[in-house]
């Protein structure tokens, strides 16, 4: 059985700032509606290069801003412990988390 990947990319946002996006490699290019809510899982944002989950949870470390999407890169920000399961919300089902670190 193949490992899981997530899609991961990596912004320089200024001067000691990267930010994380990662996502589900399915969800890429869809999006989620519920009520006033709408998560889009672009391409231009999301699309990233396919990496393991331990080489996400690294990463994610690293970050300073980071945006998560979907239930195995959820689980990489809650093990690289900047996600409380608390903090995620959902949206039509999927589930979406951000953080900041000040």
């Amino acid at each position: 059985m193949a490992e899981k990947q997530v899609l991961l990319r990596a912004f320089n946002v200024r001067k000691g700032e990267v930010m994380i996006a990662v996502c589900d490699c399915e969800l890429l290019g869809k999006k989620f509606k519920e009520g006033k809510l709408v998560l889009d899982v672009c391409r231009d944002f999301y699309g990233g290069k396919r990496v393991s989950l331990e080489t996400a949870v690294d990463t994610l470390r690293a970050a300073t801003l980071a945006n998560l999407v979907g239930e195995e890169s959820i689980r990489c920000g809650i093990e690289a412990g900047i996600i409380h399961s608390d903090c995620v919300l959902r949206v039509d089902g999927v589930p979406h988390a951000q953080f900041v670190l000040i």
